[in-house]
């Protein structure tokens, strides 16, 4: 008896940077890990007291912005979008937002896990399920619509 096994890919940060067009210190996602194809993957960031965010967020009790978490997990959902063959000339767009929660503060030392699952598609544009979690622990999750435009119709 065979057991189909599916394989998942992983991008790093070179392959991310290549995919959207996020840079430091606006790139929140570190490596993109189980994608599989465009319907599901999980983002990873490390968070360090280093993030500039932090300065002012809060001083004294360094708290990720919630705003932050729900633009990695957009990231997250683009570069899966991107890596749909034909979307070579094209540019991911944050769409919408629906259903924002927050659950706990992510903090210094960390690891988030954004994991995005597409729910449906409808020609050049993705709605994503997507959740962050720290050590398991839900954190914070959202419902994200992504849009691919040829770059040049910017």
């Amino acid at each position: 008896m065979t057991t189909d096994v599916k394989e998942l890919g992983s991008l790093d940060i070179l392959e991310i940077m290549k995919l959207i067009p996020h840079r430091y210190p606006f790139l929140l996602v570190d490596r993109i890990i189980e994608i599989d194809g465009d319907n599901s993957a999980i983002g990873l960031k490390n968070v360090t007291i280093n993030e500039p965010f932090f300065a002012g967020h809060f001083p004294g009790y360094p708290i990720m912005p919630g705003v932050l978490l729900i633009e990695a997990m957009a990231q997250t959902a683009g570069a899966i979008c991107a890596l749909k063959e034909g979307t070579k000339d094209h540019l991911v767009y944050f769409m919408m937002i629906d259903n924002a929660r927050f659950r706990k503060p992510v903090v210094p030392g960390d690891r988030v896990e954004f994991h995005v699952v597409k729910q449906k598609q409808r020609g050049k544009i993705w709605m994503f399920k997507c959740v962050a979690k720290v050590d398991g622990g839900t954190v914070a999750e959202a419902d994200i619509g992504a849009m691919m435009r040829p770059r040049d119709e910017q």
